[in-house]
């Protein structure tokens, strides 16, 4: 009993030297702090690598800058030496590769990569670098989803984009598609010539009418015809009440 009350003394002690550690080496580094930002912008701001504040303010103010650049124009990151550099000429789900438990990778991906002011270890291709926007205009991007071939949208699990990225991805290739920006590829449909020409058994040309006069038919074969006689006395005895 008195070795249990001596841990459970000694548990806060622990915990109150830990963060008593981390505030001196956050103090001694000079990190500036901003915890009201998003997680995806909260790199910009929070760097233990910057040695002197004047820094660290011409890094954010050159990192605000140019997100709100592309936030206005999400296409011009796609051609800037930036996303070159990093990218190169292949799409931004090439190399990514998503760490999971086991050898069997999972049948799907995960919900969405940030929670509130948290963000996964390993965030998709699209939630880890905060530039890249999906906007319907940013044709160069939405086709990096698309297969050239079928025209199909790549599935997630294929690319590691997230479902909530995903979701976001399938409503801007529709609006892009729907706008023009990217082809349609309809399916080539033979349709036969025989299924919808007037030239076969069934169907004849109607032939050109005859010169008739009063009291002649119309078909020449129709006048020949003779009804029976038993069969004729049978219909009128059984209409003979409506017979005038």
């Amino acid at each position: 009993m008195a070795a249990s009350l001596g841990r459970i003394v000694r548990a806060p002690c622990r915990v109150f030297l830990v963060l008593q550690g981390v505030n001196q080496i956050q103090k001694s580094h000079e990190v500036l702090r901003v915890p009201c930002v998003a997680p995806f912008l909260r790199h910009f701001f929070y760097s233990s690598k910057l040695s002197s504040s004047g820094e660290v303010g011409d890094r954010g103010v050159e990192s605000l800058e140019a997100l709100s650049r592309y936030k206005d124009k999400p296409w011009e990151y796609l051609e800037s030496e930036e996303y070159i550099e990093r990218y190169g000429s292949k799409p931004v789900w090439s190399d990514y590769r998503r760490n999971h438990k086991g050898g069997i990778p999972p049948q799907k991906t995960r919900k969405t990569c940030i929670r509130g002011d948290k963000i996964c270890g390993n965030p998709c291709p699209i939630c880890r670098d905060p530039n890249i926007i999906i906007h319907y205009q940013n044709v160069n991007l939405l086709q990096q989803f698309v297969s050239p071939y079928t025209g199909i949208v790549y599935d997630s699990t294929r690319t590691g984009v997230c479902i909530k990225q995903q979701k976001q991805l399938n409503k801007a290739i529709e609006t892009a598609r729907d706008h023009g920006f990217i082809s349609s590829q309809l399916p080539l449909v033979d349709y036969s010539t025989e299924d919808y020409s007037n030239v076969h058994g069934a169907v004849g040309h109607t032939p050109t009418p005859p010169t008739c006069t009063s009291g002649e038919p119309w078909y020449s074969w129709y006048g020949n015809l003779e009804p029976n006689e038993k069969e004729l006395a049978r219909v009128k005895k059984i209409y003979k009440a409506y017979l005038k």
